[in-house]
């Protein structure tokens, strides 16, 4: 697996290759595989809680009404959608891939899944961002907490996958122990574990991408 000084120096390349902008650009990992037989079916979709996340977090999408979705709202949860803004979204193609887009985490009422599927589920599913049921009484506050301090790194029958691990407000070592943190979820859903790792990839919204494999030459 890659060890956190390569990642460090990963990161620092990156940031170099990297022009300033009056905001603070994201820190993409991306992750290549080898010797997988992706005709096999292989898929990945994993949600790993980051040690250091970054001061705007993930973007949440609650579904829900009543006494969920108020306390949604006072969590600081970023969307709260009630079951006729749902159905109205369900029938506009354009804005509901917007919904899709604009937020990495999807929670519902588990009395409202019925209904997200038949409106949303077209759309959710193919992204992996089908919500997560959430019973009533359920600590909505604490779930929330945990999902926007975390990230997604997805794969579907491809041997790459990519995935924010910060932004560049942060340290090197924050971004480090980030990288590492989604490496090490993705290495034990791997078949061969790390010997499945080809090459590791830092790149920051408007700079260069710099590989693993180039810091070794």
């Amino acid at each position: 697996m890659f060890n956190n000084d390569q990642l460090m120096e990963l990161i620092k390349k990156a940031r170099e290759a990297t022009p300033k902008r009056n905001f603070a650009q994201s820190a993409e990992l991306t992750l290549v595989l080898k010797d997988i037989d992706v005709k096999k079916g292989f898929s990945l979709n994993e949600i790993v809680a980051l040690p250091n996340p970054s001061k705007k977090g993930s973007s949440l999408c609650v579904l829900a009404t009543g006494d969920m979705g108020l306390r949604a709202k006072k969590a600081g949860v970023e969307t709260v959608m009630e079951p006729d803004t749902l159905d109205r979204i369900g029938t506009n193609k354009r804005e509901a891939r917007k919904v899709v887009r604009a937020h990495d985490f999807f929670l519902a009422d588990v009395n409202l899944m019925s209904s997200v599927g038949r409106s949303l589920g077209q759309f959710l599913g193919p992204k992996g961002k089908m919500p997560t049921p959430v019973p009533f009484g359920a600590p909505i506050e604490n779930i929330a907490s945990r999902l926007k301090s975390s990230t997604r790194i997805r794969s579907k029958n491809q041997l790459n996958m990519s995935t924010k691990i910060g932004d560049e407000s942060m340290t090197d070592e924050q971004l480090a122990a980030n990288a590492i943190a989604v490496i090490a979820s993705v290495e034990k859903k791997l078949p061969q574990g790390d010997k499945n790792f080809r090459n590791a990839i830092v790149k920051f919204t408007m700079g260069k991408a710099i590989k693993a494999s180039e810091l070794q030459k």
